[in-house]
C-alpha cells in the first residue's frame, strides 16, 4: 500500500478511536501509535492494510479491551 495511502487510512482510524473514546485527536494520535494493532497494520503481511477501517477500530478496541482487562486482574 502506497504510503499516502496508509497515511489517510490512519487519519480514519484515529478519528474513529477519538470518537469511540471521546477524547481528542491528538490523544487517539498517540494512543494509537503506541498499540499493537498500528504495528500491525504498517507490516502488509498481516492484511489489515486491506480491512475496512471499522474492522481495524474493533480489533484496537479489543486490545486495549484485553489491557485493561490483564491489568484488573493483576491488581486483584
Amino acid at each position: 500500500m502506497r504510503d499516502n495511502v496508509l497515511w489517510r487510512k490512519i487519519a480514519r482510524i484515529v478519528l474513529l478511536i477519538a470518537k469511540e473514546l471521546d477524547v481528542t485527536e491528538e490523544q487517539a494520535l498517540t494512543l494509537f501509535y503506541q498499540s499493537r494493532v498500528y504495528t500491525m497494520l504498517k507490516d502488509p503481511r498481516y492484511g489489515l492494510q486491506i480491512m475496512s477501517d471499522v474492522y481495524v477500530l474493533d480489533e484496537y478496541l479489543n486490545e486495549i479491551r484485553g489491557a485493561s482487562n490483564d491489568d484488573s486482574l493483576s491488581h486483584e
